[in-house]
């Protein structure tokens, strides 16, 4: 990949404390070419933060449980506060529960299931929340 190419890709950072989670995710998008997605990994919040000091990510894709924090209720507050202003979305096995109503309280953009994603879900996240240069063949999609 050109050096341009990687420069104007979404990068997507992956909060998961199961790399095979983040494999998985990697395998389920690698037929995503528009946008260009740089995905990179973080296994805890704390690893996440020095991610987030190194470099600017666009989108943040974060599990709801990471040891040693309960849920995202206590792991999206630490990104906000460390100055995180982009989309957060929680993924879960299970996003049914009564307090996963409470996301948008506590800085979440949108919540999903991990069997949801795919290129094209990512590909839609990416459409809503991500600030895009957006290809000309996806503005006859808005303009209907």
């Amino acid at each position: 990949m050109a050096a341009d190419a990687v420069h104007d890709a979404v990068k997507v950072l992956f909060v998961d404390d199961e790399f095979i989670e983040f494999r998985s995710l990697q395998k389920k998008t690698a037929t995503l070419t528009e946008p260009p997605v740089a995905l990179e990994y973080a296994q805890s919040v704390d690893a996440a933060l020095e991610k987030l000091g190194a470099g600017k990510f666009d989108l943040i894709l974060l599990d709801n449980r990471l040891l040693p924090n309960a849920d995202f209720r206590e792991t999206v507050p630490k990104l906000r506060g460390n100055g995180y202003t982009g989309p957060i979305g929680v993924v879960s096995m299970d996003i049914s529960d009564g307090y996963f109503q409470q996301f948008p309280d506590y800085g979440v953009d949108f919540r999903i299931g991990k069997e949801e994603i795919d290129a094209e879900t990512l590909q839609y996240i990416i459409r809503e929340y991500v600030t895009y240069n957006v290809p000309d063949v996806w503005k006859d999609d808005y303009n209907r």
